[in-house]
């Protein structure tokens, strides 16, 4: 959503995530379609209070036609470019760029269907486990392992933004612990980057973090 509609911004951030130290770049493949019905609902708290959901979605999608360049600027600059797809069409979409890995949001965690056809792929998988139960855990992996085990498993808050004192990092322990997955990371909704610094004491193998190139930005994000 940061690129707040701007093809130029775009892709602007992924050279620039290059140029600060990012190892890998992930975006969001979706259409409103592939998150919401057209309906008038509208959020009734949070960050996004009283937005109607298709029209927040049409403001943060990233899309499609944007794809193919994003994959080009990234492999000019030399940095891994994978997404998170929404749905299996967003999915099937995506494959055609042939990314090197894919991620499942903490949203499509219980979306099997979807996860078994990433899984198909042989691809590594980043999972976020924002909002799950360890038992909707283990079904999302039950699902990948029938294919491989290349997996990454994500402790995650899912609050926008996420307050210090809700980072509870005994639960990389336990979803180790639970899931038999040798490699764990961080996803981190927090403000600064603190949180990020300290997951560094519990073996996370990786950080995921959203970033903006403004902080005077009018992005959903």
């Amino acid at each position: 959503a940061n690129h707040c509609g701007s093809k130029k911004n775009f892709l602007n951030h992924i050279v620039e995530a290059k140029k600060n130290g990012a190892d890998l770049v992930k975006i969001q493949t979706y259409e409103p379609q592939d998150m919401v019905v057209n309906k008038k609902y509208k959020i009734k708290k949070g960050l996004w209070k009283n937005s109607n959901l298709w029209k927040l979605y049409e403001k943060a999608q990233t899309p499609f036609e944007w794809h193919k360049d994003a994959f080009k600027i990234a492999k000019k600059h030399n940095i891994e470019l994978f997404s998170t797809p929404f749905s299996i069409r967003a999915f099937q979409f995506l494959k055609k760029h042939k990314p090197n890995l894919y991620k499942i949001s903490s949203f499509e965690i219980t979306d099997l269907n979807l996860i078994n056809e990433i899984a198909k792929t042989q691809k590594p998988i980043i999972i976020s486990t924002g909002l799950s139960t360890i038992n909707e855990i283990k079904s999302a992996l039950n699902i990948i392992k029938k294919h491989h085990d290349k997996i990454i498993v994500l402790y995650c808050v899912s609050g926008y933004p996420t307050p210090l004192d809700e980072i509870d990092f005994g639960k990389i322990a336990e979803l180790k612990k639970k899931t038999n997955v040798k490699f764990v990371g961080f996803s981190d909704h927090t403000q600064g980057i603190d949180a990020s610094i300290g997951s560094l004491n519990y073996d996370t193998k990786i950080i995921e973090r959203h970033f903006t190139l403004s902080k005077n930005s009018k992005s959903p994000d």
